[in-house]
């Protein structure tokens, strides 16, 4: 097995696993050529897994993992969120799923355990692709937060903003401009998919551990729409492709999520597994993956970061 001298975690909200009915899920009635290419013609539906809940093809790993943590009810974004990131069952530890954003009570936990901070703390050095409004921007940021710009602000990595993204040092989480160029006019620069997966493999390059979180796979699935979910995943399909194909040969790429949702366009929030797809150098380690609580130990243990990322450096 190859060590990964560097990791990148891409987030995306609301995507689970379920069954293969294209009537309903945008998996399986969407063109996904990206995907299947990785996973060896297979996608991530029910149909697909084998008797362990995994894909494992040439190039990658898929494992359908538990995103209910053993908490009654529907997973939400918050908790979700903030379990995937730091490690922690955060459901139960505030008594309850709980979402959107991530609740007060559990900040101060996410502050100090989360991915970048422990990475961090043993020495590494850690990004956030992501291009937020800054100074003065978006309020919501942090009246109403999502895990990810919490994450980076606790490592002073909140710092890519619409100058960053305009000179491909940034990545938009919506992936393509068109928000930003919504905001800030026409000669605001466009940007396809395939180039922004190609952007963000250039600046996970420069970081031992780096961070990009995409949101409107979880905002699509909302909606109930099979069209917009189909053109959601294309859109990501595409954007992973390209991201695969232009990492770095020492680098491992982990792409999770919080939740079900997109996958089953009649229902909201789902009890379904998501999807934790590993790519590159230590991706077979994560065939053992069964929480998303498991994904951030995974990331650090595959760098070599103490037992499981306790600050003690790299064991090599």
């Amino acid at each position: 097995m190859t060590i990964p001298r560097r990791a990148l975690l891409v987030f995306l909200d609301g995507v689970g696993i379920g069954s293969g009915d294209a009537a309903y899920n945008p998996f399986a009635a969407a063109d996904l050529p990206g995907i299947e290419r990785l996973l060896d013609g297979r996608r991530p539906v029910v149909e697909h897994l084998d008797a362990g809940g995994r894909i494992v093809s040439e190039r990658a790993v898929l494992v359908a993992v538990d995103a209910s943590m053993g908490v009654e009810g529907l997973p939400q974004s918050g908790t979700g969120q903030t379990a995937l990131l730091t490690g922690r069952n955060a459901a139960a530890e505030y008594g309850r799923h709980f979402g959107p954003w991530v609740p007060t009570d559990l900040r101060p936990m996410l502050a100090e355990q989360n991915l970048l901070r422990r990475a961090q703390t043993a020495g590494l050095t850690v990004s956030f692709a992501n291009a937020y409004p800054l100074g003065g921007g978006d309020p919501r940021i942090f009246r109403r937060p999502a895990a990810p710009p919490l994450v980076a602000e606790s490592v002073g990595a909140l710092t890519r903003g619409p100058i960053e993204l305009a000179e491909g040092r940034a990545v938009a989480s919506s992936i393509t401009n068109e928000r930003w160029r919504e905001r800030l006019g026409d000669d605001f620069p466009q940007v396809t998919p395939d180039e922004a997966g190609r952007t963000l493999a250039r600046l996970a390059a420069e970081s031992d551990v780096t961070l990009f979180a995409h949101y409107d796979t979880d905002y699509t699935g909302h909606r109930g729409d099979l069209a917009a979910a189909v053109a959601a995943v294309e859109r990501v399909d595409a954007f992973l492709a390209a991201l695969a194909d232009a990492l770095r040969d020492d680098a491992l790429l982990v792409i999770s999520s919080d939740h079900g949702n997109l996958e089953d366009t009649r229902a909201g929030h789902t009890l379904n597994p998501v999807p934790v797809l590993a790519i590159g150098a230590g991706r077979e380690a994560f065939a053992a993956v069964r929480s998303i609580t498991d994904v951030v130990p995974a990331i650090l243990v595959a760098l070599g970061v103490g037992q499981d990322g306790d600050g003690k450096g790299r064991m090599r």
